[in-house]
């Protein structure tokens, strides 16, 4: 059995139309989660703080996975950039309780890095991240070539 490696981008419908880039791209069993932050299907970063910009961004990067047939057990690696680290930590807690609403108590490998600056100037939080997800319950989007 041979497994296709051809990249494939994952685009969700309920996400904002990608231009110049993939919310997500498939390779074999691999989901390559691009950069998510707070931006709503209006293509504007949710207001409140970290706690809702982190919501919106992980449902992002949920919505991604599950694209492709994936559950938040799927994720491998996820990475946090963050434009002001303390706020982070001083509303992890609550941070920590939405994770858990959105994908249960299983944590990946995870990394937070802090940055001056995210692609929109309102964001405080960007998320990257690997998922495999296994072949029973994969699906393959169908690629578009243009000519």
């Amino acid at each position: 059995m041979s497994i296709d490696l051809t990249p494939a981008p994952v685009n969700p419908a309920e996400l904002p139309t990608p231009h110049g880039y993939s919310h997500g791209t498939l390779s074999g069993n691999s989901l390559y989660l691009g950069g998510q932050t707070a931006l709503d299907a209006d293509m504007q970063i949710v207001p409140g703080g970290i706690v809702e910009q982190f919501r919106q961004a992980f449902g992002n990067v949920l919505a991604t996975l599950r694209t492709v047939g994936g559950v938040p057990e799927d994720l491998v690696s996820i990475t946090i950039y963050l434009t002001d680290i303390p706020d982070y930590q001083a509303h992890g807690r609550e941070i920590g309780k939405v994770w858990r609403e959105l994908a249960g108590p299983v944590y990946p490998a995870m990394a937070g890095i802090g940055t001056t600056g995210l692609w929109q100037p309102e964001a405080v939080i960007e998320i990257v991240g690997v998922a495999v997800v296994p072949d029973e319950r994969l699906v393959r989007p169908s690629v578009v070539h243009s000519g």
